[in-house]
């Protein structure tokens, strides 16, 4: 891992609308009273905002939207500190994802996925001078999921590998993962520098029951591993051993929606500050720690 390499950060991945519903317990067939809110989502929208969020200076977006909410979206990214390069797509509308949110204790989330124009990059939309000053390249693992996206990440990856820019990657989903297969994900991810899986991912892309000796074996096909484990904090492997666990941060989950995306951009954030992985996995936690507290997948504005 390349540590103390200033530049910007630049995120390539999904801008979405999330409609967060907040209930006690689904009635089915019946009425079930909830809380509901429209927010800004996308887990690679939401990583650059939590990235700012945490100081890094220079975050940089490339998402697609549809023309129905661009303008919205990119308010709300200035105005996190991103900047945004949004292509609007002439036929697709914006990605929308509907969180439904248990208030019980364990604040667990289910989503249903429209994805819009969001998994609709393609390789048109790239362009080598988007590395002009970039320092790290973060990949939303949601790019994998369409075949143009899966192409333009490929681009992407390789460009920034020609320049010598370090690239990381969130998995995204497992039940997306299931579906696009083990083997087609991991030849996707070669030359990788940081993986960020969760817990379930990392199961699931080893076939491993426990998250550690799921984390080691796939730092053996990239250099470092950071697993996510939620309130059992996070696992740092290189080299097919795990060389540190990181607790978690204390929290009273509300919601944990975007969890994973914010222990990535505060991650993300200490790399380019010049932070080690273990230290950077750290902030991580601590960023997760904030975002359960939240309703919703980003970090308070400023101000």
């Amino acid at each position: 891992m390349t540590e103390g390499r200033h530049g910007a950060l630049l995120v390539v991945g999904d801008v979405v609308t999330d409609v967060v519903a907040r209930h006690r317990g689904l009635a089915p067939g019946t009425d079930t009273a909830a809380a509901i809110r429209t927010v800004p989502g996308g887990a690679g929208a939401n990583v650059a905002c939590w990235a700012a969020h945490a100081g890094c200076a220079d975050v940089r977006l490339l998402g697609r939207v549809g023309a129905d909410a661009a303008a919205w979206h990119e308010r709300e990214l200035v105005t996190a500190g991103v900047r945004p390069r949004l292509v609007i797509d002439p036929e697709a509308a914006t990605g929308t994802v509907i969180c439904l949110v248990d208030t019980g204790a364990s604040a667990e989330r289910t989503f249903l996925t429209d994805s819009g124009a969001s998994l609709r990059l393609e390789p048109a939309d790239w362009s080598d001078a988007l590395l002009d000053g970039v320092g790290r390249l973060h990949l939303s693992g949601y790019l994998l999921f369409s075949e143009p996206s899966r192409a333009l990440a490929a681009l992407a990856l390789g460009a920034a590998r020609a320049r010598g820019v370090p690239v990381s990657l969130d998995p995204a989903s497992a039940g997306f993962l299931g579906e696009l297969g083990v083997d087609r994900f991991l030849a996707s991810v070669e030359g990788l520098d940081v993986l960020l899986p969760s817990r379930d991912e990392a199961c699931l892309l080893t076939g491993l029951p426990d998250p550690a000796d799921a984390a080691a074996k796939l730092s053996r096909h990239v250099p470092w591993v950071v697993a996510k484990l939620g309130a059992d904090g996070a696992l740092v492997a290189r080299g097919g051993s795990v060389l540190a666990r990181v607790p978690a941060a204390p929290a009273s989950p509300r919601d944990t929606t975007g969890a994973g995306d914010a222990f990535t951009g505060g991650f993300l954030a200490a790399l380019v500050a010049g932070a080690g992985p273990e230290d950077a996995a750290a902030e991580g936690c601590r960023a997760g720690a904030r975002a359960v507290e939240r309703v919703g997948g980003r970090p308070p504005l400023p101000g």
